[in-house]
């Protein structure tokens, strides 16, 4: 019990004041902190929706949206399919909602109708398939979407749609956003603490849908500027037309999609020093982008997001390294904000805002000013009952509590975490927690003394066969608060977070800054009798 080294008194010292440090900022205002010298820790923990307000969103689908990439994708895998099979077609059609299109040779409709069918695929257990195929005036194919092939993609879409919106909104996983679907097109967002709901929108509302596509320099600017380009290729936006059209006609083909990006970061252009975002490829695309660059020296092709050409430098020499830069009109939180768009995926269908309210934090002060009365009676309690109980021992168990305490805010503010209601009550349930493990050991000691051990001997072997249960007992509730997490949402997701740190921070606080003052007390002391 004595054998406890200087290193380790000096890091569990350094430990706890380092925890106390990171704590502080979180107990003074944001705008006092915002005033601190840069050098200074300010770090905080934020606030749940529920304590401290914030953005309210309900984002719908757009269901023609979906419809259109579901044609534009069928399109172009009939125009590969019938190529393959060396099946001639005419121009293929996609109006109303509808993909048509011609077979020259008659003799070759029924192998025609084949493979458009082959492209499609059952819905449950029905009968039903994902598109109708018919023949209209005997060589005309005309393939639509059923309803319950709608429905399916629909489903998948706004699936695939929950995800990406969580990991732009709370790409660390630290700020306990809601996002969950409601019915079946539409998907809620509460961001506690948003302070800037316009940026919010504006970030959800970006399909990040990132494409690079050769640019048609043989298409004529009087079409152009009328909206038509030709056969193959089309219009889009380019505000930063040299030629002050503000269009450009680039080929439908993409050469390289978003779903072939690895990483994105914002970072520097190195020969403007302006905010820029890098992207980096996947083998495929890297290896795709550098054959289309290789094949296409002395052209331009453009950097196209959302249908909206951003840039479209021309291919000087072949890009081989799989890496790409975007540049234009960017700020640095313009950048980020891309950056943690194309990282999360594009959207797969277009959500547009509907309903938006900004939660007051009114309500949110009524539940700090009780949450901390409770934790408040509860720690007062809980001392009172310690001093009462165990005197000195109990006077050590209460600078375990407080600095338990304190550990628990400056780990959640390195990791930038919210607390929401449920999570004060996690904070005041582990203060228990932390109490229990000090019974087990002053009470483990007690037995040990009435058995006739010595001073040494009974603290010694208190402690030993204490941390035993203590650590058993924690590693389940640990267990428990994973779980929570994994599987919960908003509220739950806090609880679990603040339990699992508080059950960390109670274990070691109970366990190792308790001993460490008892040994340096019964090394000063060395006293004969406890009295415990």
């Amino acid at each position: 019990m004595l054998d406890f080294p200087r290193w380790k008194v000096w890091g569990i010292t350094l430990l706890c004041l380092f925890g106390i440090i990171l704590a502080i900022p979180s107990m003074f205002p944001e705008e006092e902190v915002d005033q601190w010298a840069p050098w200074l820790p300010s770090a905080r923990i934020n606030l749940g929706l529920d304590l401290a307000g914030g953005s309210h969103l309900l984002l719908e689908a757009d269901a023609g949206d979906l419809t259109r990439q579901q044609l534009e994708s069928m399109e172009e895998i009939i125009r590969g399919e019938m190529r393959r099979a060396d099946i001639g077609i005419g121009e293929i059609s996609t109006a109303n909602r509808r993909l048509s299109f011609m077979v020259r040779n008659a003799a070759q409709v029924d192998a025609a109708v084949e493979i458009a069918r082959n492209q499609t695929q059952p819905v449950g257990l029905g009968g039903q398939r994902t598109w109708s195929v018919d023949v209209v005036d005997s060589n005309r194919i005309v393939m639509e979407p059923t309803r319950a092939g709608l429905n399916q993609a629909l489903d998948n879409a706004m699936a695939t749609a929950r995800e990406v919106v969580y990991n732009r909104v709370d790409p660390d996983g630290t700020k306990e956003v809601t996002v969950i679907r409601q019915g079946s097109d539409r998907i809620l967002v509460q961001v506690p603490g948003e302070q800037d709901p316009e940026r919010l929108k504006a970030q959800l509302g970006r399909t990040a849908r990132l494409e690079f596509k050769l640019v048609n320099i043989e298409a004529d600017p009087a079409q152009m500027a009328q909206g038509r380009a030709p056969a193959g290729s089309q219009v889009l936006l380019y505000p930063d037309d040299p030629s002050g059209l503000g269009r450009i006609a680039v080929y439908r083909r993409a050469m390289v999609t978003g779903d072939q990006l690895v990483d994105a970061q914002q970072v520097f252009d190195p020969t403007t020093g302006e905010p820029a975002v890098s992207i980096r490829f996947d083998s495929a695309g890297a290896r795709r982008f550098a054959r289309t660059t290789q094949e296409n020296v002395g052209k331009p092709f453009a950097i196209v997001l959302d249908d909206v050409v951003i840039s479209a430098p021309r291919i000087n020499e072949p890009i081989l390294g799989g890496s790409a830069q975007i540049s234009g009109s960017f700020t640095v939180q313009t950048a980020n904000d891309l950056a943690v768009a194309l990282r999360s995926g594009k959207l797969p269908i277009e959500l547009t805002v509907i309903e938006e309210r900004t939660v007051g934090p009114e309500l949110g002060a009524d539940s700090i000013r009780l949450g901390v009365i409770a934790s408040i009676a509860a720690t007062t309690a809980v001392i009172l009952f310690m001093l009462v109980t165990y005197g000195r021992f109990g006077v050590y168990a209460t600078v375990a509590l407080v600095l338990n305490g304190l550990l628990i805010l400056g780990i959640m503010a390195v990791f930038n975490a919210t607390l929401t209601l449920p999570g004060i009550a996690g904070f005041v349930l582990t203060i228990g927690a932390a109490v229990d493990a000090n019974v087990l050991i002053n009470e483990r000691i007690r037995e040990e003394q009435r058995r006739g051990r010595k001073v040494l001997d009974a603290i010694e072997a208190g402690y030993r066969e204490a941390s035993t249960a203590i650590f058993d007992a924690n590693i389940t509730n640990v267990i428990a608060a994973v779980i929570m997490f994994w599987f919960g949402s908003g509220p739950v997701k806090g609880f679990a977070v603040v339990l699992m740190i508080g059950i960390i921070t109670s274990v070691f606080t109970a366990v190792n800054v308790t001993r460490m003052l008892v040994a340096l007390w019964v090394r000063r002391a060395r006293p004969r009798a406890l009295h415990i």
